[in-house]
């Protein structure tokens, strides 16, 4: 009488017959604010489909359209954008201090690599930079990604965005 087994959930197909995709990394530069910001709504609206309400999501990223700051993020922080087939399939921002910001890929390109190679750019970036010391708030999707790479969780956290309030996790990893 054991338990019964659980459904899990089912990682996309990355057999040696899944077809291969060429992806680049590049920095981001001036117009990368609305492609990159439609990205950011997508991986909010179906990425974290599963593990955020819809109330949740639309707080998180009310509209697909960039705020007037949004592109001036992204060119102020070191802004690392994958991109396959011309298109922005994932991107990662790490600020000055430290602070990892923006870390998200497009629903239609998860567990392909882009992640682990968006931040393996920022790492090196960080090395370069002299930076020992790692910070981010992940949410309940980035959280497994983030642990698996020797992130450690520091806090549970509840954050408020447009009156509602959204859990994530602090964690931090030393280099």
């Amino acid at each position: 009488m054991g338990r019964p087994d659980l459904p899990r959930p089912r990682r996309r197909d990355l057999s040696p017959a899944a077809p291969r995709v060429r992806m680049r990394l590049r920095r981001a530069r001036p117009g990368d604010g609305g492609p990159t910001r439609a990205l950011f709504h997508d991986a909010v609206h179906r990425g974290a489909a599963l593990s955020y309400s819809p109330a949740e999501r639309d707080a998180w990223s009310p509209s697909p359209e960039a705020p007037p700051d949004w592109e001036d993020k992204l060119l102020s922080r070191h802004t690392v954008i994958a991109e396959i087939r011309g298109l922005p399939a994932g991107f990662m921002t790490l600020g000055k201090d430290g602070y990892l910001d923006f870390a998200y890929v497009s629903p239609d390109w998860t567990g392909r690599g882009i992640g682990r190679a968006l931040l393996q750019a920022i790492l090196r970036e960080a090395r370069r930079s002299g930076l020992n010391h790692l910070s981010t708030e992940a949410s309940l999707v980035a959280r497994p990604f983030f642990a698996r790479h020797g992130w450690r969780e520091t806090a549970r956290q509840s954050v408020i965005r447009h009156g509602v309030a959204l859990t994530n996790f602090r964690m931090e990893i030393e280099l």
